[in-house]
């Protein structure tokens, strides 16, 4: 039976988040090794709790510091396209437990202030205990956040809206737009065409109709929680703001790739 069929009955039976946990101790164990040796090669280097990697990334220790450096220079790389970064204001939108801001302030210089917020209050404390140079806060699953109107030039959040229900789509577009400066950019990772591999032919048929697909049955934000994006509903989302860019994802050796979408704002 293909394992995406036995994730939709594991979820139907209200089990995902405790298969989810289960499969994280399996993991635990099998990379006990791994761990420690990374904390040998790299005894300066703070890594949060294991199961904070493994709820918002893998758990895969090397990976998540030296691959997140990567992640944040492919992220500077799409910012330079499109805003000189000098005297910015940027926020990480759902930071987690900061595996890609930490490396932000030695990527955009000392003249950019860096805001980091999540909805995770226990992520927020690690973060604000362990990371420097960057100004975290927490915010709640829905919005308004604290900030002030057309505060940020750069907003970038890197599957976030692939944990939110439709509701909160629209709510959460709404706060970014609020908080961003006009002319500003907002930088997203969405599921689009190459996820629809993890979906039922039913929730196909409706991905294919332009309409957002949700995997629910658990925690709204938490990562069993799913979220599809078909273009025809990511443009109705967007409504009078521009789109600069978007790169489809593909099928890398069977594992989809998101799609990137950068948003400039259109209004006051």
């Amino acid at each position: 039976m293909n394992k995406y069929y036995i994730s939709a009955l594991i979820r139907k039976l209200g089990l995902i988040r405790l298969s989810d946990k289960s499969r994280f101790y399996i993991q635990y164990l099998r990379t006990y090794r791994s761990r420690r040796r990374f904390f040998k090669m790299n005894p300066g280097v703070k890594i949060p709790p294991a199961y904070f990697v493994y709820e918002t990334f893998k758990l895969d220790y090397s990976s998540y510091y030296n691959d997140s450096f990567d992640t944040a220079k492919w992220l500077v790389g799409f910012f330079e396209k499109h805003k000189t970064l000098k005297n910015l204001y940027i926020l990480d939108w759902g930071c987690g437990p900061g595996r890609i801001v930490r490396h932000m302030p030695a990527l955009v210089g000392n003249t950019c202030r860096l805001y980091a917020t999540d909805y995770n209050k226990k992520y927020i404390e690690w973060c604000q205990a362990n990371i420097s140079d960057v100004s975290f806060g927490q915010n709640q699953l829905a919005p308004p956040t604290a900030y002030e109107d057309n505060f940020f030039d750069i907003i970038y959040g890197i599957s976030i809206f692939t944990h939110l229900s439709e509701e909160m789509h629209y709510k959460w577009f709404n706060e970014l737009m609020r908080i961003l400066k006009p002319n500003a950019i907002l930088f997203l990772t969405m599921h689009g065409d190459a996820f629809k591999i993890q979906l039922s032919e039913t929730e196909k048929i409706k991905f294919d109709q332009g309409e957002l697909v949700v995997k629910s049955n658990t925690k709204e934000g938490h990562r069993t929680f799913g979220a599809y994006h078909p273009i025809k509903f990511i443009n109705e989302l967007i409504g009078e703001n521009e789109v600069l860019e978007h790169i489809a994802g593909e099928v890398k050796n069977g594992r989809p790739q998101q799609d990137i979408w950068i948003i400039k704002k259109n209004k006051l």
